[in-house]
């Protein structure tokens, strides 16, 4: 957990993140509507501290990690690093802020080029940013990378269709340290994972976050995992955030209604202990069309005609936690 002392100056922020995907329709193939993958996002990660973002599948978390790392274009919004906007700037100047964020994708069997060696993959951060241009010096921090990771330097020469899914991902993760990047994304790291693997994987980013004093941004819809390594929680419905809070407060103390339907699912450790469930009625509504007001109301137990006609702006409800909603301190029966 990071350092509550330090500088309290974001090293990444994200002001009101809009990405909008573009249908085509028509003869002429014309823009008739958009999908609001990220419909005004905003968020600040410190120095040291590792940020969820949770929600059901299609809720738009992977895309909000996709445009922090800039591998996605933002429609609107505002990017920074450090204080400096970063979303407008072309490929050409995007090369020095790379090197200080990384990612980590889900899936490790298809993150990794089955032509090139361990030494290969782990180093090509190296080779792009001009680090340690001679072959021994990368060889060398190659293999004190893959200790790092719990892999043995021996393995460098093996090919990715040799490891397991668990050290495929400890190849990744080894890959995106190679830069000695200040921030790691980690999109659903783990959920492609066995249970034994995920804790071994999971404890793994901790110890280095701690080491290496990483800040991190956390995206997953497993609220068990969320809860262990989180200092802070973001729960995204429909391309916006409803709660942002520490993680002691909102798994204690959820404001949202969304928030505490999903808590309510999470399972106990105790199979004796018993849980008040929220039975949430219909589906997710469509990013094409997402209904008026709050986006949660067609699904929403306590939800009013007010929720319909105006859409609740994310404010701090208590200190540290922001919730958008109306009726934040509602019961639900």
């Amino acid at each position: 957990m990071r350092d509550m002392t330090q500088d309290t100056t974001p090293l990444v922020e994200a002001r009101d993140l809009r990405k909008y995907f573009p249908i085509s329709g028509g003869v002429l193939g014309r823009t008739v509507n958009h999908v609001k993958a990220v419909d005004g996002v905003s968020f600040a990660v410190q120095r040291g501290e590792t940020l969820s973002l949770v929600g059901e599948s299609g809720c738009g978390k992977s895309t909000v990690g996709r445009c922090v790392a800039r591998l996605l274009d933002l429609t609107s919004g505002e990017l920074l690093l450090e204080g400096e906007r970063i979303d407008g700037l072309p490929e050409s100047r995007l090369k020095p802020f790379r090197r200080r964020l990384n990612i980590v994708f889900q899936d490790p069997f298809s993150s990794l080029n089955p032509r090139m060696n361990v030494e290969a993959l782990v180093s090509e951060p190296l080779r792009s940013h001009g680090i340690l241009t001679n072959r021994a010096a990368r060889k060398a921090r190659v293999a004190g990378l893959l200790e790092t990771v719990g892999l043995a330097p021996d393995t460098m020469d093996r090919m990715p269709h040799q490891f397991s899914g668990g050290q495929r991902q400890r190849i990744c993760i080894a890959r995106a340290l190679a830069s000695e990047p200040e921030f790691i994304i980690c999109d659903e790291a783990v959920s492609a994972l066995d249970v034994s693997v995920q804790a071994q994987i999971i404890n793994l980013l901790m110890r280095l976050q701690r080491d290496l004093g990483l800040a991190m941004l956390f995206i997953s819809h497993d609220l068990a995992v969320v809860e262990h390594l989180s200092d802070r929680v973001a729960v995204m419905y429909l391309g916006r955030i409803m709660e942002l809070a520490d993680r002691d407060t909102l798994f204690s103390r959820p404001c949202h209604p969304y928030t505490k339907a999903l808590l309510s699912a999470v399972p106990l450790p105790d199979p004796t202990a018993r849980r008040d469930r929220v039975i949430l009625k219909g589906d997710v509504p469509s990013p094409i069309d997402p209904p008026s007001g709050c986006p949660f109301r067609t699904r929403c137990p306590i939800a009013t005609d007010r929720c319909a006609q105006d859409r609740p702006e994310l404010v701090e409800n208590a200190p540290g936690q922001h919730v958008a909603c109306h009726y934040p301190d509602a019961a639900i029966a």
